[in-house]
């Protein structure tokens, strides 16, 4: 714990965003329409289905990333730039309307953003005791205060203060109603510019379709036709049974990473680590696979070795020697996933949208996937990989994720917002975990001429003690993880674990010189 004064500091500038942020509406600058018009039809949008049910009681999430800057932040210059770029967005310039209409539909209307309700910068002392701890509570801090509904959900906090990782750190924190994290992310990136070039919007890979041309006869194809719509109608089938008895009862192992009912309202905190995005692609191109069937390998193994360890705190120490697993057999794990149905907006379609506020396709349109992982101690290190692979594949061929997108709709049309969420809650409630992967920038960036050494995206506010993040930038992989700290109080112990899981999934890989032909 570090000094006194270090926490004092931390309590008062917390205090102080709060006191802004409960200001009664007179005591601050009024909100009108963009260019002080009168509000009209054209300024008001309904909510999506995705966006009202993440204002659910019981599904209120939100988005943090932190983006960690490799010099100090110029406040003046940041200020400068969000009101050239996220200023103009919609969903950043608009807030909810009080009122309900047409059966308790809200909608979201454009109004005029007020600097000093979104951009904090508190005044820390540069010297201050413990850095590192002090950003990661100031950071866990803001999950005990919800943002104001009577302005736009978003805010940033630009820290000035000097850890191990970063000369500054730049904290946004926006509500999940506003947009899925792809496209929050995108957007994000879309007011960065190349290191290299400042006038340069970044790189980001683009997923490329294999070539499915063949010389194989008409005949041939007409059968693998049929065979993969048969797969493809029974993977689908068999997922949403599954999906249908995690909502009715089927829940995974009580095992010592699962939060307990309640979870979801709990101060979460935010840790991270940056491996080699190098040796995972060593190990994708070595076995032919994807990033994510690496990544997912690299967590079923990590996950093991950290529970096998919390199950071994448990035993009594009798002098004997430890066993090997102190992991319970058959245990039912499963990571909740929402994979993105919308079309990747681009970055330089977001950019024109705030220079020319052009049009873009926007919001949040996703389904829920149900991962299982196998949690066990395997004879080697690329079992976890090649079990992960075959997982995924499955999932590839399944339409769990637009089935339940659907479902989910015709609920929330049917019997609303508040008891959509009351469903949504429970299946996740049901499992163990969420999980996300996002692509990031193939080449350094700066946030308004302030360089980035790293990119954390986090999310809160779900039924999960844990959910990990992984984000790509540049040649390095950033692991982040939201834990509760009453449930996973050494988180750090479990990104020592994903580390040395990578690292000896890469060994064996270089040890054994394998090539994708020797293991396919």
């Amino acid at each position: 714990m570090y000094h006194k004064k270090t926490q004092a500091m931390l309590k008062s500038e917390i205090n102080t965003i709060r006191k802004q942020q409960d200001m009664e509406p007179e005591t601050k600058v009024a909100a009108t329409c963009i260019h002080d018009e009168p509000i009209t039809n054209e300024d008001r949008l309904s909510l999506s289905p995705a966006s009202r049910l993440f204002h659910s009681p019981q599904f209120n999430c939100y988005i943090v990333i932190v983006m960690g800057c490799q010099t100090g932040i110029n406040p003046d210059v940041v200020k400068a730039g969000l009101k050239e770029t996220l200023y103009h967005h919609p969903r950043f310039s608009s807030k909810l309307e009080n009122k309900d209409i047409k059966g308790g539909k809200k909608r979201w209307i454009r109004v005029s953003v007020n600097e000093e309700d979104h951009v904090f910068v508190p005044n820390l002392d540069s010297n201050i005791d413990h850095p590192d701890q002090f950003v990661e509570d100031y950071i866990s801090n803001l999950t005990t205060a919800p943002l104001d509904l009577s302005k736009p959900l978003w805010e940033v906090h630009l820290l000035n203060v000097k850890t191990s990782y970063a000369k500054a750190v730049a904290v946004f924190r926006l509500h999940h109603s506003m947009g899925d994290g792809a496209s929050l992310m995108s957007l994000l990136l879309a007011c960065t510019r190349k290191t290299s070039d400042p006038d340069a919007l970044p790189t980001v890979p683009t997923r490329t379709r294999a070539d499915s041309s063949s010389n194989s006869s008409w005949f041939w194809w007409f059968i693998l036709a049929i065979w993969s719509g048969i797969t493809l109608m029974w993977n689908t089938l068999v997922d949403m049974m599954l999906f249908i008895t995690t909502l009715v009862f089927l829940q995974d192992t009580k095992t010592p990473i699962k939060g307990a009912p309640g979870v979801e309202l709990t101060a979460k905190r935010f840790v991270h680590r940056t491996v080699s995005l190098d040796h995972i692609k060593q190990v994708k191109n070595a076995m032919g696979m994807t990033i994510n069937d690496v990544v997912f390998g690299v967590t079923q193994a990590g996950l093991s070795q950290y529970l096998n360890r919390r199950y071994g705190q448990n035993e009594k120490d009798e002098g004997s020697k430890q066993k090997r697993s102190n992991l319970p057999k058959n245990i039912r794990l499963r990571a909740n996933v929402l994979a993105n149905l919308r079309p990747t907006v681009g970055i330089q379609a977001l950019a024109d949208m705030m220079a020319k506020k052009s049009k873009a396709r926007w919001g949040n349109r996703f389904g829920y996937i149900l991962i299982p992982f196998t949690i066990a101690l395997q004879d080697g290190p690329l079992d976890y990989v090649r079990q992960a692979k075959v997982v995924i594949d499955r999932k590839k061929h399944s339409l769990e994720a637009l089935c339940t997108y659907v479902i989910a709709n015709v609920l929330i049309k049917i019997i609303g917002a508040k008891a959509a969420g009351a469903i949504a809650h429970r299946v996740i409630s049901h499992s163990t975990l969420s999980f996300s992967n996002l692509v990031g920038p193939l080449e350094e960036i700066s946030f308004y001429g302030h360089p980035i050494n790293f990119m954390a995206p986090y999310v809160y506010g779900h039924p999960h003690a844990l959910h990990m993040h992984f984000q790509s930038y540049v040649d390095k992989m950033t692991i982040c993880l939201t834990i509760d700290p009453d449930v996973i109080p050494d988180p750090n112990k479990l990104l020592d674990d994903l580390e040395e899981s990578l690292k000896l999934i890469c060994d064996a890989v270089l040890d054994r010189g394998l090539t994708k032909e020797e293991v396919v």
